[in-house]
Formats: C-alpha cells, structure tokens, sequence
C-alpha cells in the first residue's frame, strides 16, 4: 500500500529514526574527517544536535506537524555543536519553518520543505563552498523538485531524492581536492544522508533503533572511505575528567534530569519557588518552563526530592539520574587506558588551582566576557584578564549553542563579547547572539586561544561597543597560531604522510610538520611561523607535559632566538602538548 501523505505521528516516528541512524554511525561518519586530529568530529556535533531536537520532541503532548516543525526547529537550534551542527540546525529550520503550517506533508510540502532547507543553510554560511554538505542538501532539493508528482507513493519519492543525494556526496571528493587526497567523502553530507535515509525507514515501517554501542559498525560500508583498509577511531577522554580532581570535590553525587508535563501553567513567581526548593538540596540548577513542560537539570544528594517537588506540578517524563563519582573514576580509568598508547609518556599532573565561576555582580556592568577555554592553566589566565564566564570545550568537545546562551545569561552585563576561541564554534555564537535578546552580544571571531588573549587584552573600557569589537578583531590578527597534537589514525593531507600516533605541528595553514618527537616537532613549527616582524613567542603547554619539559624548551627557544620574548604559561589542556602563538 502506498504512503500518500504523512501525518504527525508518523513524522515523528521518522525524525527518531533518522535521529538513531546518524547515532548509530557517528564514529563511522568522524572518521571521514580529513585531519586525523583526536577532536569534537561531525559524526558527534551533528548527533548531539539532532538529539537535542529529539529531546524536544519527546516532551511535547500534543502532537501535530506545526508542534513538531517548532520542537525540531528550537531544539536543533539551541543543541546545535559545530559548524556541522550549526548547519544540520539551519537545515531543519528552513523545512520546518515551510512546513510549520500543514496539518500532514504531501509531496509537494516535502519538496518545498527540502528547497527551503537548502536556501537557509546556503544563508547561514559566510562562503559557501561546494563538496560539502550543502553540496548534497542542494541536490536532494532538486531531485525533490524535478521529480515532484513523478511517483504516487512519497516512500518511493523520497528514495529517489536520497539516490540524488548519495550520487552527489560520491561526487564530493572531485570538488574539494583535499577529501580526494584522503580518500574520503564529505562527513557533514555522509551525516545528512544517514539522517534522511533513517527517515525513509522509519516511513516504510521499519524504523531504526538506537544501538546498545550506537557506533562500532565498520567503517568499510556505503560511499564513505574510499580506502581498502581504514582504521577504527579510538574513544578519547577529555574535558572534565581531569585525574587529578578527586571525587571528594564532588559535593553532589547525583546529576538529576527529568522534565514535568504540567497538570496547569505555572507562573514565574511559582517557577522561582521551585528554583529556591531545588537549590536548596543542590547546585547546578538549570530550571525552564513554558505553558506545558518545565524541564530541570540539578546535582544533588537527594534526587527523590527532586522529582517529589516535580510531582507537586504533573507527571515526570525522561528521568535520569547519574552518579557523577563514578562516572568520574571511569573517565580516570579509560583516560589511562587511551594515554598508555600515546606516543610520549603521561606527565605527572602539574598541581593548579581550579578556576572559579565568577559570581554574577550584585549590579549591570557595561561590559561582559564569555570566553571558551579547555585546561586549568588557560581557565586561570582567562579569569586573571577579566573574563566573566568560562566555557569548558573547544576542539575536543564543541559547546552548544544552548550552552553558550546558558553563560550569557550568567554575566549580568549589557554588552557582552563572546570569545569562540576556535573556528568550529563561531557559528553558534554568532547562533546564540541572534537568540539573544535582552543583551547586546559582539562575538570576537577568535579562532586560537591565543587570539582571544589578545583580544580581550585590547579591551577598553572608555571605547564604544562596536569601537572595540573592531579593536579586539583588529588585535588578534597578527597573531599567527599553532598546536601541536598525535594522529590519531593513518592519513594523507597536503602531500604530508601521516602515520597513527605521529606528532603534527598544526598552524593556521593546516598540517606543517610530521614527525616523532614533541620537542623537535614544536620547534620546527615555531621555526616556520617566526619572522622578521616576530617579537614574541607564547607557548602554553597542556597536561601531558611537564614543567621541567616546557623549561627545557624554553631555554632552547631563548637561546635560538635571543632577540625574542619567551613566554611560557600551563594551560592544561588535554590531547594538544602545546598551544602556541607568534606575534
């Protein structure tokens, strides 16, 4: 029996199902990623940000396309990770804002929900550039057009345009000559098609299932790596999962979620009782409400509690309790594991002080910093030069741009400047300033910790809003940027062989140096980026080295170059050695 039209129910029932397929195959699609770099990949942003819109759309009640078309779209935007999350958020928003008035989707909603899709993602980027995912969202856009009312079944319909799409991202690799060097397609195109193909599925009744391991599939499947013999992506541990951190610095043992599907509204007032109850027996309290849900995230001792006060107000849904130490010990241990392969051994932990959220002012201020930073050391330096609020991420883990709302909405200040600190997440803080309402937010397009340093030490205080956003942007420009990390698997990039655990020097123009030693690899960077014009050297090294390796290489960079400045700070930051900067 043919499928003519879609209706509510079904829609969801195929968005979950495009949702698990992506899930399901987010390692398979990181490793299609070109640079063989130990990061926060594609496979993961692009999951994490339609599993935010999933969530959305589990708490809704009442289930219709436009209830859906906003869930999808507010829940993809604000969970939306990386330029690739950002994207797929675009994606979405552009189908559901076309779409947002039916009662069911024809074939004709479907095709204008794709060709609107497209337009807004192509809108969303600066310079679009084709062998991307937009590549493959404009081909299905055309497919859905060209083939509008060719088929009286829309499942048969929709194969059609995943068929466009799969022949457009095998054509990726001739377009953009970098993933043909790799031997790989797109990953942001790989990721939407797994999503539509999902769909399709879930449309033909035989809808995917979140695996138990959601990604340990194959990679040697479907238009991906193109090579005979890929390798599997290890699992990285990073972030907050610092050994050195005991479990006894955990004052609360339960991070408690679950939202409350509301008997009756609750007003602002009633809200903040909650607010006031829960913080009370935790911390980290995260309370929003609207006319029908009101969800809650707290750490605390007394979880029960917590869901008693949620009964007080209706029925729970999507409870979830985790037991922070010992989520804490496994991260220690997997993080041993992970580091024992690692090509130079782990460092005794340098001791630092544990950087402390900066307490929002008793009154507005003109002026607020947001800043992304990843290590104890690069938190302190940030807070040392007046950053208000730090977020904890960057390349190894991308915060959303939920995330970065939640830490405007922490500095009580007017203007407030967002410093991205990495070029995968710009995008969502230019997505959250345009959220924002009650703030004026400047983002500082900052790709390197490094350059927002040197932005925010530009600041001033006696200079307009948009005077200094130019000054802070002006400041960082000069500022060349390096990293230096491990490959994570073999690869090919820029006529430079890569092999599994080979140190690369990282800079602004892509992989400069390959080799086996840490030292000798940093050096050689450096030596590249130093010029004539150098006047300073700054070097942040992470917690994989120790300090007596980062004096003894500053007493070799001194001794080269004599007539520069050499500073050296620790950062702490996990899989980069060293974080650098030349200016």
């Amino acid at each position: 029996m043919s499928l003519v039209e879609i209706n509510a129910n079904v829609f969801k029932e195929a968005f979950i199902s495009g949702a698990n397929n992506i899930s399901n195959n987010k390692e398979y699609i990181n490793e299609l990623n070109v640079f063989p770099v130990p990061d926060g990949d594609t496979g993961t942003n692009m999951t994490l940000t339609i599993m935010s819109a999933v969530s959305e759309i589990n708490a809704l009640k009442d289930i219709t396309i436009q209830s859906l078309a906003k869930a999808i779209a507010g829940g993809s935007l604000r969970g939306a990770r990386g330029n690739s999350g950002v994207i797929l958020s675009q994606i979405f928003r552009g189908f559901c804002k076309e779409v947002q008035g039916c009662t069911v989707l024809t074939q004709e909603d479907v095709a204008n929900g794709f060709a609107h899709s497209m337009e807004t993602a192509y809108k969303a980027v600066m310079k679009p550039k084709e062998g991307t995912i937009l590549t493959v969202a404009r081909a299905m856009a055309e497919t859905a057009a060209d083939l509008l009312n060719e088929y009286d079944d829309i499942v048969e319909y929709l194969e059609e345009i995943v068929k466009a799409g799969d022949e457009a991202l095998s054509r990726t690799p001739e377009m953009l000559p970098v993933l043909k060097e790799a031997g790989v397609v797109d990953s942001g195109g790989q990721g939407l098609i797994e999503i539509i193909k999902g769909m399709v599925a879930g449309l033909k009744g035989t809808p995917i299932s979140l695996t138990e391991q959601g990604a340990t599939q194959t990679l040697a499947r479907g238009a991906g790596i193109l090579s005979d013999t890929p390798g599997i992506r290890p699992s990285y541990v990073v972030g907050s999962g610092s050994e050195h951190i005991s479990t006894a610095d955990i004052k609360f043992t339960y991070c408690t979620e679950f939202i409350v599907l509301l008997d009756k509204p609750v007003d602002d007032a009633e809200v903040d009782k909650i607010k006031e109850f829960l913080l009370s027996i935790g911390d980290s309290l995260v309370c929003v409400a609207d006319d029908e849900v009101i969800k809650i995230h707290v750490h605390t001792n007394h979880p029960g509690q917590a869901f008693e006060k949620g009964l007080e107000y209706g029925q729970l849904t999507r409870c979830k309790i985790d037991n922070m130490r010992e989520e804490h010990n496994e991260r220690v241990s997997m993080s041993h594991e992970v580091l024992a392969e690692k090509p130079t051994p782990k460092a005794e932990p340098v001791e630092s002080e544990e950087s402390e959220e900066v307490a929002e002012p008793a009154e507005a201020k003109k002026y607020g910093f947001v800043a992304v930073s990843a290590g104890d050391g690069l938190d302190t330096i940030f807070t040392e030069i007046g950053v208000d609020k730090i977020i904890h991420g960057g390349q190894t883990m991308n915060p959303s741009t939920d995330d970065i709302l939640s830490a405007i909405k922490t500095v009580n200040a007017e203007n407030i400047f967002i410093l991205p600190n990495n070029k995968n997440i710009i995008m969502a803080a230019n997505q959250a300033s345009e959220i924002c309402e009650d703030k004026n937010i400047l983002v500082i397009p900052s790709f390197s910790i490094p350059q927002g340093i040197a932005a925010v030490l530009s600041f001033s205080e006696d200079m307009e809003p948009e005077d200094n956003k130019a000054a802070m942007t002006e400041a960082f420009e000069d500022v060349k940027t390096g990293e230096v990390t491990f490959a994570i698997r073999d690869t090919s990039v820029d006529g430079k062989e890569i092999h599994k655990n080979n140190i690369m020097g990282i800079s602004e123009k892509g992989i400069d140096v390959v080799g086996t030693d840490v030292q000798k690899v940093t050096q050689d960077l450096i030596d590249g980026m130093v010029d004539e014009d150098s006047g300073l050297i700054s070097l942040y090294y992470g917690e994989d080295v120790t300090p007596e390796e980062a004096d003894k290489l500053k007493e070799l960079l001194e001794e080269k170059y004599s007539d520069l400045d050499v500073d050296i700070r620790f950062g702490g930051q996990p899989i980069y050695y060293y974080i650098l900067s030349v200016e």
